[in-house]
Order: structure tokens, then C-alpha cells, then sequence
């Protein structure tokens, strides 16, 4: 999730992941510019620990990696870093570098109000230029739906939405699961009034 532009300065990677070393949250590098991070609500975090944990069992023995919120994707040919919730990569080139990864064939979000936008559009304008990315998976944390883009074998970029009683299709890791257990232990609550 994206807050505010933390500085005006521009950065390149180098000096970016220099300043961040010595930052008590975690900023992503957008065109130069560094953005600090906000935080989320407990559903956020439980319904991506939940993503964590089902397709991290499901990818026990393989060559795929799965990594939270604390690893940044680079954005292939660009000097972009961002940190999605959730990112796999497949890729042995994504073993070279210890803080961020190139290659990943899926990437979920889970969703806020204050991010969704910039989610469905300017970041997955950003995303989908990578070759290897085949499942975008965008998570609404306020009802139970699932969106992803899906890009099909002729590089066409669909838009499949799963719903209750849904079984969701992450075909960039061959994994099929019920979005009830994406889901599994979250309440959903009204948000409280703005007072």
C-alpha cells in the first residue's frame, strides 16, 4: 500500500536501497521517487498469511519460491521496487540477489480502499511488461472476491473474478482452492463510521 511520496529528491536503486537500510518502514522506488508504505487492518494481514500458507504448502519440494510483503519485486526494465503482498518466482535468476526478485510468475495484492485503484491500474500496467508474470491476484479484504488477471498461452491478459463457493484457479502455479479457505477465519465487519 502506497502513502505519500517521502521525498522530493530522485533516487536510483543504489541510493534507494542505501536510505531504506536505515528506514523503520518499508518505502517503494516508483520513476525515482521513494513512497512510504502504510499499514493495513487484521484482515489484511490474516487473508494474506492465508494466501501464504496454502500456496507455500503447495509449492513444498518444487523450485518455486513464495515470499511475503518483505521481499520487493523489480519491475523487468525498469528502476521500479515494490513490495506486494505476496510474490512467486520459478526463476533460478531470482536466486542472484537477496532483497528483491525479477522474475515472478505470480504476484497477489490484497486490497485497501486507499490503494485498490493504483493496484488495478498504474502498478498493473507496471507488473504485466514482465514476460514472466502469468496470475495478477488482486483480494478484496472487505467481502469475499477474488480477482485476477490471468494471462492466457497467445499473451492475452483475462479478467477472471471468483465469488462464495468459487474454486479459484492459480494456473501460474498449477493450484486449485476453494476461496473459502483464502478466507478461512476472516470476519467481516462494517468499517466504523469517519467520525
Amino acid at each position: 500500500m502506497i502513502a505519500a511520496r517521502e521525498q522530493e529528491r530522485y533516487f536510483t536503486p543504489e541510493d534507494y536501497f542505501a536510505w531504506e537500510e536505515g528506514q523503520l518502514e518499508k518505502h517503494e522506488l516508483i520513476d525515482g521517487g521513494v513512497y512510504a508504505m502504510s499499514g493495513g487492518t487484521k484482515n489484511h494481514s490474516a487473508i494474506a498469511i492465508n494466501f501464504l500458507l496454502l500456496i507455500r504448502s503447495h509449492l513444498r519440494g518444487s523450485q518455486c519460491r513464495v515470499f511475503n510483503s518483505d521481499v520487493k519485486v523489480n519491475s523487468l526494465h525498469t528502476l521500479n521496487y515494490t513490495y506486494p503482498d505476496l510474490s512467486v518466482t520459478c526463476d533460478d535468476r531470482d536466486r542472484e540477489h537477496p532483497l528483491y526478485i525479477t522474475y515472478p510468475c505470480l504476484i497477489v495484492e490484497v486490497l485497501s480502499d486507499s490503494t485498490e485503484a493504483y493496484d488495478r491500474g498504474k502498478k498493473f500496467e507496471k507488473y504485466r511488461r514482465n514476460p514472466n508474470l502469468i496470475d495478477y491476484v488482486l483480494v478484496c479484504s472487505e467481502e469475499m472476491a477474488i480477482d485476477i488477471y490471468h494471462k492466457n498461452e497467445a499473451g492475452d491478459w483475462l479478467l477472471l473474478s471468483y465469488r462464495s463457493g468459487d474454486v479459484v484457479e492459480l494456473a501460474s502455479i498449477n493450484l486449485r482452492v476453494a476461496i473459502e479457505q483464502f478466507y478461512e477465519e476472516i470476519v467481516f465487519e462494517p468499517l466504523p463510521d469517519a467520525v
